[in-house]
Formats: C-alpha cells, sequence, structure tokens
C-alpha cells in the first residue's frame, strides 16, 4: 500500500514538471494570448503581425514589467483593462459583471429553444379539426356550400 502511495505521489511530480507549471515563459504566452493588441489589427498581442506596430512592442514591454512585478495572472489582466479599456481582453475575466458575457449566449439560446417548442406546440394544439362531412343521397351538402362560398368571396 506504501509503495503504490509513493508512485503516485511520483506520477504527480513528474505531471507538474513535465507541463511546466512554474515556466515563466508559458505564463506569458498564456496572458499574451489573453490580450488583444490595441492598434486596431484585431489580432492577439502575441501575434500581431503589424512589421514595426508599436502598440504591439509597448503592451508585451509592459506584460514583462507587470510579470516581474509578480503579480497574479488576474491583476495583470485588470492592470491591462483599466490603462487600454476591456476590449484590450481577448475573452471577459471570469467573475463579477463579467460572467453575464458567458452566461446570456447560451442563455438566450436555451430561451429560444424553449420558446419555440412551446410556440409551436400551442400552434398544434389550436389547429380547428374539421367536421366530417355529411353527404345525402350522395351529394356533400357541407362540402358544396364551402366551395361555393370560397368560390365567391375569391372572385374578382
Amino acid at each position: 500500500m506504501h509503495k503504490r502511495w509513493l508512485q503516485g505521489a511520483l506520477v504527480c511530480l513528474l505531471a507538474v514538471v513535465m507541463l511546466g507549471a512554474n515556466d515563466p515563459s508559458s505564463r506569458f504566452n498564456r496572458l499574451g494570448h489573453k490580450m488583444m493588441c490595441v492598434c486596431g489589427c484585431g489580432q492577439v498581442l502575441l501575434e500581431c503581425n503589424h512589421v514595426g506596430c508599436q502598440d504591439s512592442d509597448r503592451m508585451i514591454g509592459e506584460l514583462r514589467t507587470q510579470m516581474a512585478g509578480g503579480g497574479s495572472d488576474t491583476m495583470i489582466l485588470n492592470w491591462f483593462a483599466a490603462k487600454y479599456g476591456a476590449t484590450v481582453l481577448a475573452a471577459p475575466i471570469r467573475g463579477g459583471f463579467d460572467n453575464v458575457a458567458w452566461i446570456m449566449p447560451m442563455a438566450v439560446f436555451l430561451l429560444a429553444t424553449v420558446g419555440t417548442a412551446f410556440l409551436i406546440r400551442v400552434w398544434k394544439l389550436r389547429t380547428v379539426q374539421q367536421a366530417p362531412l355529411r353527404s345525402v343521397a350522395g351529394v356533400d351538402v357541407k362540402g358544396d356550400a364551402l366551395r361555393e362560398q370560397i368560390r365567391r368571396e375569391t372572385q374578382y
């Protein structure tokens, strides 16, 4: 039993080391891909391909400075959002009012689906069932009268 616990701990340790959990470059890449370049190109900060883009160079330098300051990922993203506006974030930060940006599209989709199903059900239940036609001596009395009324109403 003791041997199994030791093997499990070793596997967990190797997983942390192999994933690079404390690698600063992976943190830099992760944060850089969560932000957009403010030059107007609409690209992720680390993938802005404008030659000589002053905005991306400046923002990358600011990102390195913020990371060297030891702030958490959320603090760094909030700092950029405060400086450049919420549009600098590639996706809203989870928490607070920004949860609405994550929840509303799915909620609207589900409500629209349920509403459409309800509307179809109401329409199906509202269909008027036609009374069976009576015939007198082989002549369809109600059918003929209905056809005559339709002909008169649709005639120019």
